[in-house]
């Protein structure tokens, strides 16, 4: 017996918000490789904070480790749908979403996005901190 083909659709159904920004439901069927990337922070890869008090700087910088994590995996972005995004309380969502968008470009498709403030994260120079899903159909 035969698997059957990978496929992700993105819905917005009727009766919840549109939002150009995300998707509200992702489906995930048939034949797909999910990749799963842990939260990261504004480190380079000697682990050193990159932008300390500057959550434009560390959101280029969580969104270049994301990239590199998810090409470890053979995915990238355009395969994301599910971002968790941690900002410490009181840190301005403009720079932060300006260098997501940046690094988004015009893809379609946006994935579904949970955004949350918090009192602190691991380290107290971390500003965001964003952990991702990814599904590559057919490669399951």
């Amino acid at each position: 017996m035969g698997r059957q083909a990978g496929r992700v659709e993105h819905l917005n159904p009727e009766g919840l918000s549109r939002n150009p920004a995300f998707s509200n439901v992702i489906v995930v069927s048939g034949n797909a490789k999910t990749v799963y990337v842990g939260g990261q922070d504004s480190v380079d890869a000697e682990g050193n904070v990159v932008g300390v008090g500057d959550i434009g700087a560390q959101s280029e910088q969580v969104m270049g480790n994301v990239q590199t994590a998810l090409a470890a995996a053979g995915a990238d972005l355009g395969d994301v749908v599910r971002w968790t995004v941690l900002i410490v309380a009181g840190q301005p969502l403009g720079p932060g979403f300006a260098a997501f968008q940046k690094a988004w470009g015009d893809r379609p498709n946006p994935p579904t996005v949970t955004a949350a403030f918090v009192s602190a994260l691991a380290h107290p120079d971390f500003l965001v901190e964003i952990d991702a899903i990814a599904v590559i159909p057919g490669t399951g």
